[in-house]
């Protein structure tokens, strides 16, 4: 399983983005995605990432996928989502951190899977 951290600046387009995900990278979500606070989620991809980001997030979510992260970063690299998409690989330092996080977190409303369950 993967962890996914999407940030946007908008509600619809974090929905279009999960969506993109189980529909043009084929990535199997699990669970509902959860909120995240949009500061948090800047702080954390900007440690990841090692420099100031461009943009400040205004909505965030993480997610959980059944693929592995490897598969997960292949897949996402392949298509063009409305939203700003980070698979979180385990040896990112903070990444115990936010498999901590994920389980506090509420859930997404408005959100739902477009794929049969089967």
């Amino acid at each position: 399983m993967a962890l996914i951290l999407v940030r946007a600046d908008s509600d619809k387009k974090i929905l279009n983005a999960l969506a993109d995900l189980e529909r043009h990278a084929k990535l199997k979500i699990t669970g509902k995605p959860r909120i995240l606070e949009a500061k948090i989620a800047d702080k954390f991809m900007k440690g990841i990432l090692k420099q100031e980001l461009k943009t400040k997030t205004k909505f965030a979510v993480m997610v959980r996928v059944q693929e592995d992260t490897t598969k997960s970063i292949m897949q996402v690299k392949s298509i063009h989502p409305p939203a700003h998409i980070m698979v979180l690989s385990r040896e990112y330092s903070d990444y115990p951190e936010l498999e901590k996080i994920f389980k506090e977190l509420k859930p997404l409303r408005g959100y739902y899977s477009h794929k049969n369950s089967s």
